[in-house]
């Protein structure tokens, strides 16, 4: 009975001197309180009651979220978060074991120190535009700090920027009046463009219009001229073919109103002198027109006569 309880006891023993220390991991092992060596992954063994496991550290890269709030230089307090992905180096972990009790806070003082200095030299638009800078700052810092103490910072990174509640509307209002004037910019041209091509429309509509008329007349005259010429051919000269054309417009005109019931056109004067009286008021108003002209050509050139005579 005695035996076999020591049989137990020592294999209880024996089994406590074996330790398992996982991959990514490492573990430090003291004598007496003393450190005595770093274990890799793997199984090893200590001695019982003699040596002990003070610690394990993980290889693994890490994050630490840091909200930091400051103050801009345009004034404007805003809050920032930064991760820091940090590991311990493998080399040292004595130093990343031993020197550093809580390497969390650590880092969280330093970047509180490092954004606290950079971002009050920016105004709010710097802040957003540049956390890049804001980023490697930190991670440039830390990098220099840490490594001291057994820490390799992989990457820093501003992944939040949270101005104060009334910034943020305040911007939201600039951005939204921005898009709205350029909204009315664009609306304008538009309108404007449309007032321009319907002006070239209406230009072009009149040009073709006026052609049009211009085409119109031009075959009236030349019906009436041809009309002339037959009724010369039939010995009626000129004048009373003229007013032979314009008696027959007439009566067509009258008889274009009487087709339409609803017309209230009156044609004044409308007896059948009317188109020789209109004829004949033509042909005066042609022949004093015509007086006036050869005086003036006269009177022109005996002005001229004179000039030349002083000369």
């Amino acid at each position: 009975m005695i035996a076999l309880f020591l049989s137990l006891f020592f294999g209880l023993i024996i089994l406590s001197g074996l330790f398992i220390v996982k991959q990514q991991s490492s573990a430090i092992v003291e004598r007496f309180g003393r450190f005595l060596v770093v274990r890799k992954p793997g199984l090893h063994i200590k001695i019982p009651l003699v040596d002990k496991i003070a610690g394990r550290l993980s290889l693994r890269i890490l994050q630490l979220d840091v909200i930091v709030e400051t103050k801009t230089k345009d004034d404007v307090f805003v809050k920032l978060k930064v991760s820091v992905q940090y590991k311990v180096i493998e080399e040292k972990v004595y130093d990343a074991f031993y020197r550093l009790d809580f390497p969390q806070d650590q880092i969280t003082s330093y970047v509180f120190d490092v954004v606290r200095a950079e971002v009050p030299k920016m105004i709010l638009d710097d802040v957003f535009e540049k956390k890049d800078e804001i980023a490697n700052a930190v991670k440039s810092e830390l990098n220099d700090a840490m490594s001291n103490y057994g820490y390799d910072i992989i990457k820093a990174l501003v992944t939040d920027i949270d101005p104060d509640a009334e910034v943020k509307t305040a911007m939201n209002k600039i951005n939204a009046a921005e898009r709205q004037k350029v909204a009315a910019q664009y609306e304008g041209d538009a309108a404007r463009i449309l007032i321009v091509e319907k002006a070239k429309a209406e230009a072009e509509s009149k040009r073709l219009q006026g052609q049009g008329i211009a085409d119109q007349r031009r075959e009236i005259a030349r019906g009436l001229e041809e009309s002339v010429d037959v009724l010369n051919n039939v010995g009626i000269n000129s004048q009373e073919a003229s007013a032979l054309i314009v008696v027959t417009q007439h009566y067509d005109t009258l008889q274009s109103i009487g087709e339409e019931t609803n017309s209230n056109l009156i044609l004044l004067p409308n007896s059948p002198q009317a188109g020789s009286d209109m004829l004949n008021n033509m042909v005066a108003s042609f022949t004093a027109s015509n007086q006036i002209g050869e005086a003036m050509k006269k009177q022109n050139t005996e002005k001229n006569k004179e000039k030349n005579k002083k000369q």
